[in-house]
């Protein structure tokens, strides 16, 4: 299934993602991993790709897993960072086979101590997203950040240039992770006015740890609102208790932005199927899972 297909609809959906692992030798487990997620009914399952290339060979395996074994349509993350043109080129070919119909594309964090772009590389998503587009009929997303990209002068400039993704090919758009909901509403508002039209998810990281926060606020310069920030001085030396106010903390959000008409959510959620379901059980007349 295309994303477009739910995602240009009224219709509520709830999806999930999942990383893949570092060693071959893990890789049946990770599969027990998304058997569990899927076994809670996602409108879909996206599987991220290794930003330094360590888990990229399994992305199209484990995708696989979701769309083919699990029955769960699959969107496989493409990044930049990690990738030759070469390399996507043979990724595109394995999608192809398995029967996969979407790509979020992504520039990728840069490794440290690392040149980039070397000679074969795409320099922004903009250039990958182009790409997919040549190679195949292909449901492509990108990413976005509410809070603006961390490497942009402005959030206008950010904005400039994901207006070039749309514009290259990008058929709807997730967004980095935000804990203030006002940041969102903000940003899609200013997307608008931009010209930037297509579906955009809301992506929800449930932070269940003191130091999730920290690695949070490092990846992405996301600001920590007094509300959660008091949680966390309250919660972060309790690990039962702050996992617990972690998941409250992610169902009011996604209740919030589905009472405020973004319908679209995506739950980051780190390999962990039992912080997911908690927060679909929460959510199950607000939620209906098909099957």
């Amino acid at each position: 299934m295309r994303l477009t297909e739910l995602l240009k609809t009224e219709q509520v959906t709830i999806s999930c993602e999942l990383f893949p692992p570092k060693q071959g030798a893990q890789l049946e487990n990770y599969k027990k991993t998304v058997a569990e997620v899927a076994a809670l009914k996602p409108a879909y399952m996206s599987v991220t790709y290794g930003a330094t290339g360590g888990t990229s060979d399994y992305t199209v395996e484990l995708a696989n897993e979701v769309c083919n074994v699990n029955h769960i349509p699959a969107l496989a993350h493409l990044t930049c960072a990690s990738s030759t043109k070469e390399k996507v080129a043979s990724v595109i070919r394995e999608l192809k086979e398995k029967k996969i119909e979407n790509i979020l594309a992504l520039r990728g964090d840069i490794p440290e101590h690392v040149d980039f772009p070397l000679p074969g590389q795409y320099t922004h998503a903009s250039e990958l997203i182009a790409d997919i587009r040549a190679q195949g009929d292909f449901c492509i997303g990108g990413a976005c950040y509410p809070e603006g990209h961390p490497e942009s002068e402005t959030i206008f400039t950010d904005l400039d240039h994901l207006k070039e993704k749309v514009e290259a090919g990008c058929e709807f758009l997730t967004t980095q992770m935000f804990f203030d909901n006002n940041i969102l509403y903000n940003f899609m508002y200013k997307a608008l006015k931009k010209g930037i039209d297509v579906p955009i998810v809301a992506g929800i990281m449930p932070v269940t740890s003191r130091a999730q926060v920290k690695r949070s606020i490092a990846l992405s310069g996301c600001m920590i609102p007094p509300r959660f920030a008091a949680i966390v001085d309250r919660f972060g030396d309790d690990p039962a208790a702050m996992k617990q106010a972690g998941i409250a903390y992610a169902t009011d959000q996604i209740i919030d932005l589905i009472a405020n008409g973004v319908n679209h959510v995506h739950i980051y959620t780190m390999n962990k199927p039992d912080v997911a379901g908690a927060i679909l059980d929460h959510l199950s007349y607000i939620y209906v899972r098909e099957g």
